[in-house]
C-alpha cells in the first residue's frame, strides 16, 4: 500500500531518523536514568534539567504510561537493556496502587496514599500497559490484573445511560467525558491483541457505538468532550472540541476495524479526520488545543505537544494519497523538531499561539504520546 511507484524523499527519511534518535537515544534513556526511583516507580514530573519536580502527587496513570512505553519500545526492538527497570516498575505498580482489591488514583510526594478513587481514565492505562508488558514478558500476573480490571469496570463502574462512570466511588453529578472512553477503547484494543479474548472485542464495539451515537455531533462531524449524565451535551462546555482527540480517534478507529470489521468505524474516522485537518491545524503550524464545535473558531490557540504526535498517528492510517501522507508527515515532523524537541531527548511541553515555549516542566505522562507517534511513523515507513 505504502510506496507504490514512489520513493520516500530523503528529507522525510532523515527527519524520521532524527526524531527516532531523539526518542530512543535521548528521551527514554534519560527518563529511566533521572526519572526512575530506587524503589522502581517513576517520578511524576522532571524539570527541563532532568531534576525531580515534586507536584504534590504521583499518579497511577504516570506509572502505567511509563510501563507501556518501555514495554512496547522494547518489544519493537527500539530500545534494550531495560528488563530490570520494567520488572521493578510493574512490581511497584502492584505494590503501591492496588489497595484492598482495586486501583487507587495517586500517592503524594512521600508516597503516602493521597487519592483512593478508582479513575476510569487510569484504569484504561492498566489495560494498555499490562497488555504490552504481558506480550513482552509473558508474566501471567499481568493477565490476572487485566481480567480483574475489566471485571471491576464491568461490575462496579458501568453507567446506566451507557459507557462508564468517571470514577469509583460513583458520583451521579459529575460531568461525563468522552476522553476516558477513548482511552478505555485503546486499552481494550491492547487487551484483545494480547489475549484474543472475544469479550474485549465486544467492549470495543460498545465504545465505538457510543462514539457514533453520542460523542460525535453529526451536523458538524465534531467529537465533543463534555456531557451530562444522559450523554447529552453539557450546557456550558458541550461546544468544546479538541483536534488532538479527533486524530487519536482516527487512529483508534482503524485499529478497531481490524478487530471487529465494523465498516462504520472507518467512515467515522474519515469524518473526524476531515474536520480536524480543516479546522484544527494552525496557520503558523502545529495543532491548536481546542476549537468551538459549533462555529469552528479557535478557543485555545496554544499548542501542547501531544496533539501533533496524535496527528502523526492519524496521518499514517488516514485514507489519503501517499503523496499527501508524505507531505503531511514531513511538515509535522519538521514542526516537532523545530519547535518542540530540544537536546538530550528533552522537549517543550507547551507552546503559545505564536509557537513560543511557555516554560512548562517535563510531565511523566508525555513520553507515551511522543513514543507512539514516532513508532507509528516507523511502522508506516517499514511496512
Amino acid at each position: 500500500m505504502k510506496l507504490i511507484n514512489m520513493e520516500m524523499p530523503k528529507t522525510l527519511h532523515k527527519r524520521i531518523e532524527s526524531c527516532a534518535n531523539h526518542i530512543f537515544q535521548g528521551l527514554i534513556p534519560n527518563w529511566v536514568s533521572y526519572g526512575f526511583t530506587i524503589e522502581g516507580y517513576s517520578r511524576e514530573s522532571l524539570t527541563l534539567d532532568w531534576q525531580h519536580n515534586p507536584v504534590g502527587r504521583v499518579r497511577l496513570l504516570t506509572q502505567c504510561r511509563q510501563l507501556y512505553t518501555l514495554s512496547h519500545a522494547t518489544k519493537l526492538g527500539y530500545v534494550s537493556g531495560y528488563d530490570a527497570q520494567i520488572q521493578a516498575l510493574f512490581n511497584a505498580i502492584l505494590e503501591l496502587y492496588f489497595i484492598e482489591g482495586r486501583w487507587i488514583f495517586s500517592r503524594n510526594d512521600d508516597m503516602a496514599i493521597l487519592d483512593t478513587q478508582s479513575d476510569a481514565y487510569a484504569l484504561a492505562f492498566i489495560l494498555l500497559s499490562f497488555s504490552h508488558y504481558y506480550q513482552l514478558t509473558q508474566d501471567s500476573r499481568a493477565l490476572e490484573f487485566i481480567e480483574l480490571t475489566d471485571q471491576f469496570l464491568d461490575q462496579q463502574m458501568r453507567h446506566p445511560n451507557g459507557g462508564f462512570y468517571e470514577a469509583y466511588p460513583l458520583n451521579e453529578d459529575t460531568i461525563r467525558r468522552q476522553n476516558p472512553h477513548m482511552h478505555l477503547l485503546e486499552g481494550f484494543v491492547a487487551a484483545f491483541q494480547a489475549t484474543q479474548d472475544s469479550k474485549y472485542a465486544e467492549r470495543i464495539s460498545e465504545i465505538c457505538q457510543l462514539a457514533e451515537q453520542y460523542f460525535v455531533e453529526p451536523n458538524t462531524q465534531t467529537l465533543r468532550e463534555f456531557f451530562q449524565t444522559d450523554l447529552s451535551l453539557d450546557s456550558e462546555t458541550g461546544h468544546l472540541v479538541e483536534p488532538g482527540h479527533h486524530f487519536e480517534w482516527v487512529w483508534l478507529l482503524h485499529q478497531t476495524y481490524a478487530i471487529t470489521g465494523r465498516k462504520q468505524d472507518l467512515v467515522l474516522a474519515q469524518q473526524l479526520w476531515h474536520t480536524a485537518t480543516k479546522h484544527g491545524l494552525a496557520v503558523n503550524g502545529g495543532i491548536v488545543n481546542s476549537i468551538d464545535g459549533n462555529t469552528f473558531s479557535i478557543v485555545d490557540g496554544d499548542k501542547r505537544i501531544w496533539p501533533i504526535t496524535e496527528y502523526l498517528k492519524a496521518c499514517c492510517v488516514a485514507d489519503i494519497s501517499e503523496s499527501e501522507r508524505q507531505e503531511r508527515l514531513n511538515t509535522a515532523l519538521e514542526f516537532l523538531e523545530t519547535h518542540y524537541f530540544i537536546d538530550r531527548g528533552r522537549w517543550i511541553e507547551y507552546l503559545d499561539a505564536n509557537n513560543q515555549s511557555k516554560g512548562f516542566p517535563l510531565p511523566g505522562t508525555t513520553g507515551y504520546h511522543i513514543f507512539l507517534g514516532l513508532a507509528e511513523v516507523l511502522k508506516w515507513r517499514d511496512s
